[in-house]
């Protein structure tokens, strides 16, 4: 099941992350022409390349303090590659199913061994062969931005303030096998947001929930998931079950344009404060055509492999040319809240899983990585806009058939560290 998210970048580029799903871009180009993050690969070319040159190898010790949740994350990995359904997503290059399941087993039991940081940092280079994404410049440099599942206020049946709707998945919906997006049943494109949004829909009883604001639904139409609370102080959850097969267009940019937003005022709570101060231009929201559905889905929120995503260990990659649930490599700069209540970058390494995708995560040049639920994960993930590095690693040939490769021992609890 492809997850969906948006994406928000700030500055020059603002992501309004939409996966769980995973999902889209919100880019706010400046007069100067931008870097391509979206470029896509040249055909036969491969996202990853393997490393030769222990020069170029990454410094893998930092990884042993951030490890919160890490061997949670690597589990839901290994469950979904437990499936039959996920051997049709290998090989990939040279990554076999096979290598793939050794490669998260044998990363849990280097978790369990480690006693530090260079130790972690020298186990890794000799079990596993180490590959860096190409990046969009073929030069390795990756946009990372953040996503997150918000919360808000829903009730399951309208009433004069809840009237905004939230969609089941129709069922002349039907997702292309070769293509993987979603289209009219019987062939053509099926209805655009606007369309929905103006009741095309309405008559067939697929109101799963309805929401107070239009741009809190538009929110979460972006994300792909929410956590709704309801009038009883109970939670309904939901997640993506599909989408309408149309690109996004970025509302953000439109509104820049135009001159109706200043950049510096893209962040996701800049947009909900001019959509609460002008509510007569809310009609633009339609100018993006994609639309996402949804369906009750307790214990996520859940990436596009249909396993949870946990916070800073999943991220979000084109499924098109990076493996599904495998161990990434991430370096590139986070924002944090500091104690005083200001937020400021700083620079993070830390492994993760690629357990999600992006319905705008088409290229080698784009990670998103889920920061959590709730209003101050949406605050960071908003800001979350840095240059990095991607790393992918695979446990070497001649270990796939040792005792490295077998059932890892019984989990020995996440590091203490807390993440920023």
């Amino acid at each position: 099941m492809p997850s969906t998210r948006q994406f928000r970048y700030l500055g020059l580029v603002v992501l309004v992350a939409l996966v769980g799903c995973k999902q889209e871009d919100e880019m706010i180009v400046g007069p100067e022409q931008k870097p391509d993050y979206a470029k896509p690969l040249p055909p036969g070319e491969n996202a990853l390349v393997k490393l030769t040159d222990p020069s170029q190898f990454p410094d893998f010790s930092e990884g042993f303090l951030r490890r919160r949740n890490l061997e949670l994350a690597t589990r839901y990995s290994l469950d979904y590659l437990g499936k039959p359904s996920s051997h049709q997503f290998f090989p990939l290059g040279d990554v076999t199913h096979e290598r793939a399941v050794a490669s998260v087993k044998t990363f849990i039991d280097v978790l369990h061994s480690v006693q530090s940081g260079e130790e972690l940092d020298a186990m890794i280079k000799d079990l596993f062969d180490i590959y860096q994404s190409r990046g969009y410049d073929d030069n390795g440099i990756v946009l990372f931005t953040g996503y997150y599942r918000p919360i808000f206020d829903a009730r399951l049946e309208p009433d004069g303030e809840f009237r905004c709707p939230l969609y089941r998945r129709p069922d002349d919906l039907a997702l292309d096998p070769v293509t993987g997006v979603y289209g009219r049943q019987g062939g053509g494109a099926y209805y655009t947001r606007a369309e929905i949004e103006n009741g095309v829909l309405a008559a067939r009883g697929l109101e799963l929930c309805y929401l107070r604001k239009p741009f809190e639904a538009y929110i979460v139409t972006v994300q792909g998931s929410a956590r709704l609370r309801l009038e009883d102080g109970t939670y309904f959850d939901i997640g993506y079950h599909g989408d309408n097969g149309h690109d996004y267009v970025s509302v953000g940019q439109h509104l820049v344009d135009k001159g109706l937003l200043a950049p510096e005022e893209l962040s996701l709570q800049g947009l909900i404060r001019f959509f609460d101060e002008h509510p007569g231009h809310l009609d633009v929201l339609g100018i993006n055509n994609r639309y996402v559905f949804f369906t009750p889905r307790h214990g996520g929120p859940y990436g596009s492999l249909n396993v949870p995503v946990t916070p800073f260990r999943s991220i979000a990659t084109d499924k098109q040319v990076y493996p599904r649930a495998c161990v990434a490599f991430m370096r590139t700069k986070v924002p944090a809240r500091r104690p005083d209540g200001s937020v400021s970058d700083h620079r993070y390494s830390g492994f993760a899983l690629d357990q999600d995708t992006g319905g705008a995560i088409r290229a080698a040049g784009r990670c998103d990585f889920f920061l959590g639920t709730g209003p101050e994960m949406g605050e960071l993930a908003g800001r979350v806009l840095s240059e990095g590095q991607l790393y992918y690693v695979f446990l070497k040939s001649e270990y796939l058939n040792s005792t490295a490769a077998a059932s890892p021992a019984a989990p020995a609890g996440p590091g203490a560290e807390p993440e920023p």
